[in-house]
């Protein structure tokens, strides 16, 4: 298991996962202020306001030191362009729940679920975990077909409130080592 360590980078056949940095903020509130994505997520605000992407890059180091969750940017091995992003966040030493978004221009080329997988694989070798859950709006079932992808199993369905406080029909879904 890790211990003490930074953030490790993820490397797969087309991406590196790696921390953001605060050079990152600017490309995430970019990508992020679009209605497109937002309406696909529970909590994305929009319009996705000037500072929102600083706040939330300046948490990630400790957050990770915290082990309460890790943040990952996704990018292209080939020239690091900005994708994304995936985070682990834990429930408690064995379990955690997964979360991503990819920005709109970068939709249906397969990076989010390239992505997935290698988190799943990183969450159950590298920090030992026994569970991972992950939810979708039932609005948004491009999402499900990624957690599919990646060996995910349906497990239930549950309402939530969103960023504006209304019901969200979410569906949630789970792998076990």
């Amino acid at each position: 298991m890790l211990t003490d360590s930074p953030q490790p980078q993820i490397e797969t056949a087309r991406l590196l996962l790696r921390s953001f940095t605060r050079a990152d903020a600017a490309e995430v509130s970019r990508l992020a202020d679009n209605y497109n994505l937002a309406r696909h997520t529970l909590n994305i605000p929009h319009p996705y306001a000037p500072g929102v992407a600083d706040n939330w890059i300046a948490g990630h180091a400790r957050l990770w030191e915290l082990r309460t969750s890790g943040t990952w940017a996704i990018t292209l091995a080939a020239d690091r362009t900005l994708l994304g992003t995936i985070t682990l966040t834990w429930i408690n030493r064995t379990r955690a729940e997964l979360g991503y978004w990819i920005g709109e221009p970068y939709w249906g080329n397969g990076y989010c679920s390239e992505a997935v997988r290698a988190l799943i694989e990183f969450g159950f070798e590298q920090l030992e975990l026994k569970r991972i859950i992950a939810e979708h709006l039932r609005s948004n079932p491009a999402s499900g077909r990624v957690m599919q992808k990646a060996g995910m199993r349906h497990a239930g369905s549950v309402r939530k409130l969103d960023r504006d406080r209304r019901k969200a029909e979410m569906e949630i879904y789970e792998i076990r080592v």
